[in-house]
């Protein structure tokens, strides 16, 4: 039996969820998820439809980019998702895609401001955009630079709160502690980008949701005091 079976399951259920909720076209598109423990990672192969994608296509690499598993190349966005697991130590999987209302801010270069209580339920803070990359990051590494971009994006945010952001003139990628909840947040991040692009359109001057409501909305679904959800289960 394939030792790295139960991670290539994982990582293609997480990348046929893209297809179905409606984030990816074609072979647009990636979701990794990572075994931490054995410092490797299963990825979406390069340029395969999705209706053809099955779990044993799923390539496995380690965190310096070799192959360890697979007959096919692997995502030609792997190293961007190297360089996050590397330097975001408490996230399980990665998800980019081009859906379209993400990819058009990224397009534009813009950060997501923070217009209503569904964008605070889920962050507190704008959804960052990267700078735009330079000429000689461009010519180099790209697909490692790309993953820099982002780093750099974060010197000021915890990753482990803002589990997306927008790489500037190319499109989304998020994280979180699982693939599924990588693609989760791919999936919220398209929502939240189309509800505030069509809130610029009803009303281009409207301002940031005052701070108070973002507070409210936001910690009472995260944090030690958060109210939202089933009881937590109490011992005794």
């Amino acid at each position: 039996m394939n030792p790295y079976r139960t991670l290539k399951q994982e990582a293609w259920e997480a990348n046929m969820d893209l297809p179905r909720r409606g984030v990816v076209i074609y072979t647009f598109g990636n979701v990794s998820a990572l075994d931490r423990s054995r410092g490797v990672l299963a990825i979406k192969p390069s340029g395969i439809p999705y209706e053809e994608l099955k779990a044993d296509d799923m390539v496995v690499v380690d965190l310096e980019n070799r192959v360890v598993d697979g007959k096919l190349n692997p995502s030609s966005d792997t190293r961007t998702h190297t360089v996050l697991y590397r330097r975001f130590t408490a996230i399980g999987g990665v998800a980019h895609t081009h859906s379209c209302y993400a990819t058009a801010w990224a397009q534009a270069g813009r950060a997501i401001p923070v217009y209503g209580t569904t964008h605070a339920d889920h962050l507190a803070s704008d959804i960052p955009c990267t700078a735009m990359m330079v000429d000689s990051a461009i010519r180099g590494d790209y697909e490692e630079e790309t993953g820099n971009q982002i780093l750099a994006a974060f010197r000021d945010l915890n990753p482990d709160e803002v589990q997306m952001a927008l790489v500037a003139g190319h499109g989304p990628f998020t994280w979180g502690d699982s693939a599924g909840r990588a693609v989760y947040n791919a999936v919220i991040l398209e929502e939240l980008a189309k509800m505030a692009y069509l809130t610029e359109r009803i009303r281009p001057d409207t301002p940031r949701l005052k701070q108070t409501l973002i507070d409210k909305h936001y910690f009472r679904k995260h944090g030690r005091d958060a109210y939202y959800g089933p009881p937590k289960s109490v011992k005794g």
